[in-house]
This record gives C-alpha cells, sequence and structure tokens, in this order.
C-alpha cells in the first residue's frame, strides 16, 4: 500500500481522472468532492498529502487549509482555475505548500506530488538523525530516551514513567519541533480505536511535564502550540 493522498475537488471529471493517476503511481487515494468532507477524512485517516481544489461548496479550500493545518503538518498542493498573484500568495499564506493552477498537465502535478513527498520524507529522515545517538537511543542534551529499554534518563537519574507516557515521549521526541495535533498524537499513540477524547493527551502531557521540566508551568521541552498541539523542543 502506498503513500495516503486526499484529492478534493469538486469537478467530478478532473476528481476521477487525479484519482486515476494517483493510483496509478502506486499512491492510495481517497477523493471527495467538498471542504466539510475533506476535514473529516483528513481527522480520520490522516493521508500524507492533501491536493485541494480552491473553488468547494461550501467551506472553500482556503478555509479547509487553515482548519487543516490547525491539526497537523500534512503537505497540501493547492489547485485553483485563478491565475491572479492574490491568489497565489493568500493560499500560501494559510498554509499551502504549493501552488497549482488549472489548467495543468498531469505530469506536472504528479512531479509536484511526488516532491513534496520526497521533502517530507527528508524531514523525517533528518528530525531522526538530530536525535539518534544509536540503535533506539534517543539523545537531547541530558534528556537520554532509551526505546529498547524503555527507560528515560534525566540528568543521569532514571525518570519512572508509565507506559503511555513513554510512548508519548517517543512520538513527541521523533517529530522533533513539529506541530503535532492532540488528534494526531491519540490516534498515534493511543489507537484508532480508542474512545476517549483529546483531553487525554493533555493529561499526559501535564504529567510528563511534572516529570521532565524545570518548571512545568514554564515548559521548554514540551511546548503548547496554541489553536495547534504540542511542540518537542528536545
Amino acid at each position: 500500500m502506498g503513500e495516503r493522498i486526499l484529492v478534493v475537488e469538486d469537478e467530478a471529471g478532473l476528481r476521477e481522472a487525479l484519482a486515476y493517476n494517483l493510483n496509478r503511481e502506486g499512491f492510495t487515494v481517497e477523493a471527495v468532492e467538498d471542504g466539510t468532507s475533506a476535514i473529516g477524512s483528513a481527522q480520520r485517516k490522516m493521508p500524507d498529502l492533501v491536493v485541494l481544489d480552491l473553488m468547494l461548496p461550501g467551506i472553500d479550500g482556503f478555509e479547509v487549509c487553515r482548519r487543516l493545518r490547525k491539526q497537523s503538518n500534512v503537505p497540501i498542493l493547492m489547485l485553483t482555475a485563478r491565475a491572479e498573484e492574490i491568489d497565489r500568495v493568500v493560499g500560501l499564506e494559510v498554509g499551502a505548500d504549493d501552488y497549482l493552477t488549472k489548467p495543468f498537465s498531469m505530469r506536472e502535478l504528479l512531479a509536484r506530488v511526488k516532491s513534496l513527498l520526497r521533502r517530507v520524507r527528508m524531514i523525517r529522515e533528518e528530525t531522526r538523525a538530530e536525535g539518534e545517538t544509536g540503535a533506539g537511543v534517543l539523545e537531547f542534551g541530558e534528556l537520554v530516551i532509551d526505546e529498547s529499554r524503555r527507560e528515560v534518563v534525566l540528568r543521569g537519574q532514571v525518570v519512572p514513567l508509565k507506559p503511555r507516557e513513554f510512548d508519548l515521549l517517543v512520538f513527541l521526541a521523533r517529530h522533533r519541533r513539529q506541530v503535532l495535533s492532540r488528534e494526531l498524537l491519540l490516534q498515534s499513540v493511543w489507537g484508532w480505536d480508542y474512545t476517549g477524547g483529546s483531553r487525554t493527551v493533555d493529561v499526559h502531557v501535564r504529567w510528563l511535564r511534572e516529570k521532565l521540566e524545570v518548571d512545568p508551568s514554564h515548559p521548554s521541552r514540551l511546548v503548547t502550540v496554541r489553536g495547534a498541539g504540542y511542540r518537542f523542543e528536545g
């Protein structure tokens, strides 16, 4: 199964063509026709990339982009029939990673998609390389996380963590300096079948801060990004 791509396009013919060509390139594609469906699908399935039309019925592409950006850093390729510079500028300001004006060739779209995905893979590899000092060991100054031993050491002292606290810390650490939404953390650490709310994430982050921060009320490692989620600084 290839990387997951969400296509959001209200024109049926183009939507089908995009899905067909992306599928043929080995991607797993879900195609929807409006903004509401796009937001719901992104929350449920966490795509690796979103191809997003600007002019959508109901919630337009700008608003969809804003809402997705509050939840994740998924790369967004915005499509539009407008060629005005203002649309391109506004699209990038609300969080789109790239911009393609209609009409476009399918070859050009596929090239942009692959380029964005390559960039994401490179960032992830660089993030892991920054923290890894050995197989399964993440080191951030005085904080050392040993995944194989499920052990955390801070300033030379072992810090006792509950299993879920440890799993959450590892996930945050492996995505250092990336803003991660509560929903993404809940799904990635607790699993898709977890029935509790995102408040669970807040509670566990508070527990981690009490054990890892010099001043838990003014955290420097586990930072809150208002309206978006959390970011691990190391």
